[in-house]
């Protein structure tokens, strides 16, 4: 404890450096926890939209389907299943789906777009229509009327109340067509899923297709999104993998995940740049305040203080400048992060469109992960402590006659 406060007062007998060191480790800390919360914010914005919101965390289809992704690759829709499905605790709901592809057209123009059957009352929960409806009202599970993305609406000049023609392959290569009012009017947040989506009321799916009583997948909405790999590998392990597969979105959405791995290697090698930068400054800091101080420490070892106490002395200064540096850092910070988190970055009308041509959405916001500071404050920490091994290297070689005649 004494050398604890003497830690404490020596920082302040040169406050001008004190201050500079703790400036460095300020900035370091705000600057990587702002960046990585913006960068790791706008990568959950994308699973969200995509995985929470469309395709769910895990799916359970028709071995082969996934390789193959047709209509005729359909499972028997299993009561049984879907509620063994829903007996575990991870999991929210279970919604069955059939998707498939059509061309959906009007009098003037066409558009393939991705037909998928849904129970609106089942789906309530996790694409949350009601929400995201422009114009018109979700149908209900007898009704036979679609519900269109914007942007699909947007291309085929449809409003809720039109018609849509809808031509294209049914099961086991029947010809699949029909003619639907439009029920209303969507904006999703994938951009993607906006431009070419089509939701039909199941039974309706199944009757255009020629698939009466089947699906093509289940989909798991989740209550927790950790683990999901693992929860998937114990869900397969006790279901017939000669009539099922059980995969994770990381499984279905590779080019996602690959992305994601692109771009966060992108950002980290610039928090190494950053840290590398205030690693150096952190050790200059040090490296003048030992060659300072030589004078300081002769006297103090030759009147009878240890060697030991006084390195341990040095460690606990380094220390306290980057904790004080790590806390202010991290109050600085986390008010910014949380705004944004709040109020994400909206991107110009130029960058907005070239990131909606990749079928990402235009926002940026920030992440409320605690894992973000509390890894750039360990971070800092393991710097100082890797620093203040130079004083203590210097201080077992010094000998006390030189350093006083310096």
């Amino acid at each position: 404890m004494m050398l604890l406060k003497l830690a404490y007062r020596n920082l302040w007998r040169n406050k001008r450096r004190t201050i500079i060191t703790i400036a460095s480790v300020f900035f370091a800390v705000f600057f990587a926890v702002i960046l990585r919360s913006m960068q790791i914010g706008v990568y959950e914005r994308m699973i969200e939209n995509v995985v929470g919101y469309y395709s769910g965390y895990i799916q359970v289809h028709k071995n082969g389907y996934w390789k193959e992704q047709t209509i005729d690759e359909v499972t028997p829709y299993s009561d049984s299943l879907l509620t063994w499905m829903e007996s575990k605790d991870q999991i929210e709901q279970v919604l069955p789906r059939l998707e498939g592809f059509a061309l959906a057209a009007t009098n003037e123009v066409t558009k393939g777009a991705l037909v998928n059957g849904i129970d609106p009352e089942r789906e309530g929960s996790m694409l949350k229509l009601g929400e995201k409806m422009v114009s018109g009202s979700v149908f209900k599970a007898s009704d036979k009327s679609v519900i269109l993305g914007s942007g699909l609406a947007e291309y085929l000049k449809l409003s809720a109340g039109d018609t849509l023609v809808m031509l294209g392959q049914g099961y086991r290569g029947i010809s699949a067509r029909g003619k639907y009012p439009v029920a209303g009017i969507v904006k999703l947040s994938s951009p993607l899923l906006n431009d070419n989506l089509v939701f039909l009321p199941l039974a309706e799916a199944q009757w255009f297709y020629g698939a009466e009583g089947m699906i093509t997948s289940y989909v798991l909405d989740m209550r927790y999104s950790d683990n999901v790999p693992k929860f998937a590998r114990n869900m397969k392990a006790k279901m017939d993998t000669a009539q099922y597969e059980v995969m994770p979105w990381q499984e279905m959405m590779p080019e996602l995940v690959q992305a994601i791995q692109a771009d966060s290697a992108g950002g980290q090698i610039m928090l190494f740049i950053l840290y590398m930068v205030i690693t150096f400054g952190m050790f200059g800091t040090v490296l003048m305040m030992t060659a300072e101080r030589k004078y300081e420490f002769g006297v103090l070892i030759s009147i009878g203080m240890r060697r030991g106490q006084l390195a341990l002395t040095v460690f606990f200064e380094t220390v306290l400048i980057s904790i004080i540096g790590v806390i202010t850092g991290l109050i600085g910070a986390l008010p910014i992060v949380y705004y944004f988190h709040l109020n994400p970055l909206q991107f110009g009308e130029e960058a907005s469109s070239a990131m909606e041509e990749y079928g990402f959405e235009a926002v940026m916001p920030a992440s409320l992960d605690p894992s973000i500071a509390l890894t750039h404050a360990v971070i800092i920490l393991i710097i100082s402590i890797l620093i203040s091994w130079y004083p203590t290297f210097v201080l077992a070689r010094l000998k006390p006659v030189e350093a006083m005649h310096v």
